[in-house]
């Protein structure tokens, strides 16, 4: 039965903690890739269509 444990919480180890914590980082590096992208993008001389679209929905009266 000790050995079913130990299988059990490796399985689980690797499984969850693992599992979750690399689903995190892809989540993060997706997140910040973003974000880099939208930070220079601002600072484009001409900014894209996209950008100038979703500051004018985020604008009063817009």
């Amino acid at each position: 039965m000790i050995g079913f444990a130990w299988s059990a919480f490796i399985g689980f180890f690797l499984g969850f903690v693992f599992g979750v914590g690399c689903a995190l980082a892809v989540m993060y590096s997706i997140y910040a890739g973003g974000y880099r992208a939208a930070v220079r993008d601002t600072t484009l001389p001409t900014p894209p269509e996209r950008l100038t679209k979703a500051l004018s929905k985020l604008r009063p009266g817009g």
